[in-house]
């Protein structure tokens, strides 16, 4: 709730904003009073005037506009002086997103969150825990030849984990490490050796990591997420698939965080069972796996 002050207050602090936004943008009295459409002497008075009394709307708005900051500002009603135009412009990004781990603006926002949690709801299995044969499988499809670099950004970031003093915590939908253990939907024509390869995998990080690295996995009949990443509270990014959808607001973070923590108190498979759900499902659908 907006503090309240009184017109005499409010009146000073409108007339000394509007002399800071006047000097932060090299803007002479002159120059104002040419692009509001008034005399040079009204500006005068409304920098140097002593009493209670404000401008009109009109003029609050004709300043804000021609110096590009918001009237609320200039009233003492925000502390922001951007306009909301430049601050939804500033919290909310587009960022082209690329198809495999390589992706450098993902490795940025890795570390320009280091020593804060970051979350983390995958497109599918998380690459960066994925083994070589499983990134080669996936990707040479698309990338050929520079599926080494994607190889080698995944190893990257798996590094960066295991030095990092950030907590990382992934939630999935049970279905992703059902179907890829038994090569269904996405996962078709992934060779046995290489899942039973990736389980070990997932195995033995999380056992390493842990608590560091925490993975639950959600019933994704009951619960939905789209791809997100929370980078503490920096930023959320939503992956899109050509795209990411970046927030950087608090209030936004904020909502995708709680999100993401719901996910987590809901989880079908907490942090702590995740090393021994992998291992049922390995060895119990070893009879059904195909080859």
């Amino acid at each position: 709730m907006t503090e309240k002050i009184d017109k005499r207050a409010r009146a000073r602090l409108f007339r000394t904003r509007l002399r800071e936004a006047l000097a932060d943008r090299g803007v002479s009295q002159s120059a104002l009073a040419r692009r509001i459409g008034v005399d040079r002497s009204t500006v005068s008075q409304l920098l140097g005037g002593e009493g209670a009394r404000l401008p009109n709307a009109q003029v609050v708005g004709e300043c804000a506009a021609a110096l590009g900051i918001s009237a609320d500002w200039l009233l003492g009603l925000t502390d922001r002086p951007e306009t909301a135009a430049d601050i939804l412009a500033h919290s909310l990004t587009l960022t082209r997103a690329r198809r495999a781990a390589a992706d450098e603006q993902i490795f940025r926002w890795h570390t320009e969150a280091e020593g804060y949690k970051i979350r983390h709801v995958p497109a599918g299995l998380p690459d960066m825990l994925k083994t070589r044969d499983v990134l080669e499988w996936e990707y040479t499809p698309h990338l050929g030849r520079s599926i080494d670099q994607a190889v080698g950004a995944s190893e990257d970031r798996l590094d960066w984990m295991r030095r990092t003093q950030s907590d990382y915590e992934i939630a999935m939908p049970l279905y992703e490490v059902h179907s890829f253990v038994r090569g269904e939907g996405y996962y078709t024509g992934l060779p046995r050796d290489m899942r039973d390869a990736q389980v070990q995998q997932f195995i033995t990080v999380t056992e390493q990591l842990y608590p560091r690295l925490r993975i639950t996995l959600f019933d994704a009949r009951r619960l939905y997420s789209s791809p997100v990443t929370i980078f503490g509270p920096l930023l959320g990014a939503i992956y899109m698939g050509q795209s990411y959808i970046v927030f950087r607001d608090t209030e936004r973070v904020r909502a995708l965080t709680e999100h993401f923590d719901h996910l987590v108190r809901e989880a079908h498979v907490t942090a702590r069972g995740f090393a021994d759900h992998m291992r049922a499902i390995w060895t119990g659908g070893s009879s059904d796996r195909s080859g």
